[in-house]
Order: structure tokens, then C-alpha cells, then sequence
């Protein structure tokens, strides 16, 4: 699954740090997904959209194959 959350954050000017905090998970979490290591639950794609103010769609996409 591929996001944008690195772009996302910095529009809002948010670290790695804030938006974990933001979200209730670590920072390294926020780092696996930005590099594609770790794929989130609904509940926590939900929350970050909720952050960023986006729908879920603008957020994340599939890719071919998920």
C-alpha cells in the first residue's frame, strides 16, 4: 500500500513525533509506514485521515496485488 503521509506532515508541519503522538502509536510506527513496512489497521488509516483533515482515499492507495 503505497501514502503520502511524509507529504501530509509536512504540509501541517508535523514530525514524526507529533503525528504519533497525534495518533497514539510510536514514531518508528509513523516511519515503517512511510517506508512501505508496515501496512496500518482501518482504525488507525482512520485516525491519521482524521489528522491530515483528507479522506482516507488521499492518504493511502493500493497498489497492484493488495
Amino acid at each position: 500500500m503505497k501514502n503520502n503521509i511524509k507529504v501530509q506532515r509536512a504540509i501541517k508541519d508535523m514530525t514524526q513525533a507529533d503525528l504519533a503522538t497525534a495518533i497514539g502509536v510510536s514514531r518508528q510506527t509513523i516511519n515503517a509506514m512511510e517506508k512501505g513496512k508496515y501496512v496500518p489497521s482501518t482504525v488507525l488509516a482512520l485516525k491519521i485521515a482524521r489528522v491530515f483533515e483528507k479522506p482516507v482515499e488521499e492518504i493511502f492507495e493500493l497498489e497492484k496485488g493488495d
